[in-house]
């Protein structure tokens, strides 16, 4: 079996989808699976073969926009035929610190229990300032709780075993463009022990052209919908509808300088 493949989606973002491969440094192979969706900008296999050298890239050009749930599966499914080990996610734009996944391999190594790993995040603007730092809970006690709160991974710091799939499935198509990760994580918890790293090894690009960014509210009421799919009574799920709630009516803008004021 091979080791480790990290998939990006990409989607008319060359100079993020370059950013993000430059920032892979490791002394060990990483291999890169890129799934364009349908891009106008389609990156070329030559050229990204010419620009990372820290192991071996591939190139999956779809005919169309599919969203990026429904890419993220097209790619796992091509992992699995590839036949490695561990994947993660990592999104244009989005910066790996130095030695990220060597650091996530040896935790990894040291507690075979746990399936997925994240990390904690240096949440940053389209300058690279950092904005805050997002502190996901780390032991699989807390994870467990707080999802009804929140998603408690970020999709690009996150990497799992491939085999988790067979007992789990997909990203679910049903929030293809929005939450796809957030259902898969919940699904993955429920089933698998699951921990965050506390400390930073990534750089999130807070970008206002973002799907995150553009369809925000839809995004919030899938995350309804997820927490509703998973609800029993008790005080995180109910806390975690009247929050998402809440947020439907409190514009991002004060979301992020509340975020920025409070965690400094």
């Amino acid at each position: 079996m091979k080791n480790i493949i990290v998939l990006i989606c990409h989607y008319n973002n060359l100079e993020g989808l370059e950013k993000s491969l430059l920032s892979i440094q490791e002394d060990f192979p990483v291999d890169v699976l890129v799934v364009d969706d349908g891009s106008i900008q389609k990156p070329n296999l030559e050229h990204l073969k010419a620009i990372y050298k820290n192991g071996t890239i591939f190139l999956n050009l779809l005919p169309e926009n599919v969203g990026v749930g429904i890419a993220t599966n097209i790619g796992l499914k091509k992992i699995i035929e590839l036949g490695y080990t561990l994947t993660g996610r990592l999104d244009c734009g989005d910066i790996n610190h130095p030695n990220r996944y060597k650091k996530q391999l040896e935790y990894l190594a040291q507690k075979s229990e746990i399936k997925l790993l994240g990390t904690w995040v240096n949440m940053v603007d389209m300058h690279g300032n950092i904005v805050f730092v997002l502190k996901h809970p780390t032991t699989y006690k807390q994870i467990k709780s707080k999802m009804y709160i929140n998603n408690a991974f970020m999709n690009s710091a996150s990497i799992f075993y491939i085999e988790i799939l067979k007992e789990v499935g997909y990203f679910p198509e049903k929030y293809h463009r929005n939450g796809e990760d957030y259902a898969f994580f919940f699904k993955v918890i429920q089933k698998y022990r699951a921990e965050n790293l506390p400390e930073v090894l990534l750089d999130y690009e807070i970008n206002p052209n973002s799907i995150s960014s553009q369809r925000r509210k839809e995004q919030i009421i899938a995350r309804i919908s997820i927490i509703k799919d998973h609800f029993y009574f008790g005080f995180y799920p109910v806390f975690g509808i009247l929050r998402n709630l809440t947020l439907l009516f409190v514009p991002q803008s004060i979301i992020i300088y509340l975020k920025k004021k409070f965690k400094k």
